[in-house]
């Protein structure tokens, strides 16, 4: 049985003896009747006792659920139920429909030497009209269509034998005759095929030499869960302090609800066999509010941080919701702009005497350390910054993705690029000395229009083998491949660095 090839995301309950769906260009009903002797008997098809003892959600005495941010979830399901001695089926319902068969453990929390698993199944085939119409191919169906009379329907119901149903498109013999695109406004069935589930299933064949009461727990991974974090980061007027936000954002389509559970979020980057796809995370950030105590204790487990909610909460099917994670308030920042060029200038000589227009970065730095606020590990996310203005009011500026940081390590948030700050860029030479060596004279211009002085950053990435020839700035060296100079510029004033390298490829 394929891991991953039993994934089912809807279910259609099966009420009333009433299903809706639609077949030859109208709306047809399928429900099902009382047995009819002349139904057309067909080979039996694999179902379990009627007896079977079945355990729902009903049952469950405690429930674990462990996130991690890959699209998975594990899931640790307690209940209290009753078995018959011998051997005997466990209908064990509720379960993901995401769920991966593979990964179920199941076992008595009771007496754990006097039950064993004989065999396992998991039923994903899930009730719904037309899987039950593809149940009856040789049997018999009631078929119902309305006939106007004057002011009024007739109701008239034709026995057929059902031969085919592909691309549904029902195949039927009435009486002698095979007929296609009978009209009809509804199915009746005698009965409901026994290996159709209206809710995915674990099916266990238990051999039980202990007691009738049992605690038992089911232990299985399912996917189409996950979790991310955001956070809001609210930086002062004067941009010296911020308070920091962390929201856990969890989205559950694993096709059940976890009610009254234990939630666990596992932050790290798990290895798995296969690559899964992260679902997408479409739900509306909150805004900045009053910090909230902490909910969640973060404690190490192998390489990764594991982070429980320190209550119970309900997780519905197709549900998102956000839990708050951290708040650190008077967290120090430093906002800072940077220029950064790229490798291409020193090996292409096109904008010869035209200035190149480059972007001044808007980035704000802060320390994720215990005296600043913080000094919980950050799992990865997103974080929007948002400021006050003249009014008191708070307005977003930016957002930027954040990486796994631990504690007492330092976050750089990208924002945006100034508006009031230009700068321009000029190669103002380019000679070639020699075989492979060659000198550039490069020119940084920029100009603020803010009535502040501000300092510019700009980052010069370097190829092969070089050496500054000179400057009028003082340069330093970040790396092998990259320098770096810090550029004032006045209030409503323009700043130059002109500097000349000498390259050796």
């Amino acid at each position: 049985m394929s891991i991953r090839g039993r994934r089912h995301t809807s279910v259609v309950n099966f009420a009333g003896f009433f299903l809706l769906f639609l077949a030859a260009g109208s709306i047809t009903r399928v429900f099902a009747a009382p047995q009819n002797a002349n139904d057309v008997s067909v080979p039996a098809e694999r179902s379990l006792p009627a007896d079977a003892a079945t355990t729902t959600q009903k049952d469950q005495i405690d429930l674990n659920v462990t996130v991690y941010n890959s699209n998975l979830a594990l899931i640790r399901d307690v209940r209290q139920i009753h078995l018959a001695s011998g051997v005997s089926p466990l209908r064990f319902e509720d379960v993901a429909a995401a769920i991966m068969p593979a990964t179920v453990h199941f076992r008595s929390l009771s007496e754990p030497a006097k039950l064993a698993v004989v065999e396992q199944n998991y039923e994903y085939d899930l009730l719904d009209a037309q899987k039950l119409l593809q149940k009856y191919v040789g049997r018999e169906v009631t078929l119902v269509h309305g006939e106007e009379q004057a002011s009024s329907t007739k109701w008239v119901e034709t026995k057929a034998i059902l031969l085919a149903d592909n691309n549904n498109q029902p195949v039927w013999k009435i009486g002698n005759e095979i007929v296609t695109g009978m009209p009809t406004s509804w199915y009746r069935f005698s009965e409901l095929p026994g290996n159709l589930y209206s809710r995915p299933t674990l099916v266990w064949t238990l051999d039980n030499r202990g007691a009738t009461a049992q605690k038992l727990e089911a232990s299985y991974l399912t996917n189409n869960m996950n979790w991310i974090a955001d956070y809001v980061l609210t930086v002062s007027r004067d941009e010296k302090t911020s308070d920091l936000d962390g929201w856990v954002t969890l989205t559950n389509n694993s096709g059940t609800a976890y009610e009254n559970a234990k939630l666990q979020l596992v932050a790290g980057e798990i290895h798995q066999v296969a690559p899964v796809v992260t679902a997408a995370a479409g739900f509306a950030r909150m805004e900045a509010a009053a910090p909230a105590p902490p909910q969640f204790q973060q404690e190490n487990i192998s390489e990764y941080h594991l982070y429980t909610l320190g209550r119970r909460t309900s997780i519905q099917n197709n549900e998102s919701k956000q839990i708050n994670l951290l708040s650190g308030t008077g967290v120090p920042i430093e906002k800072f702009l940077a220029v950064e060029g790229q490798s291409y200038y020193y090996r292409n000589q096109q904008g010869i005497g035209n200035p190149i227009p480059e972007p001044v970065k808007v980035y704000y730095r802060f320390k994720n350390e215990e005296k600043g606020g913080l000094g919980m590990p950050l799992p990865a996310g997103t974080v929007r910054v948002y400021q006050a203005d003249s009014k008191g009011g708070i307005q977003f500026v930016g957002e930027d993705h954040i990486n796994h940081t631990p504690k007492d390590e330092t976050l750089k948030i990208y924002v945006g690029d100034a508006f009031d700050v230009v700068c321009e860029r000029k190669l103002i030479d380019y000679k070639k000395l020699d075989k492979n060596l060659y000198e550039m004279e490069f020119q940084i211009t920029l100009r603020n229009h803010k009535d502040t002085p501000v300092t510019v950053e700009a980052r010069e990435p370097v190829g092969g083998d070089w050496e500054v020839m000179n400057s009028n700035l003082k340069w330093t060296k970040l790396d092998a491949t990259t320098i770096s100079f810090e550029i004032p510029v006045d209030k409503d004033g323009t700043a130059t660095l002109d500097y000349r390298v000498r390259v050796k490829w």
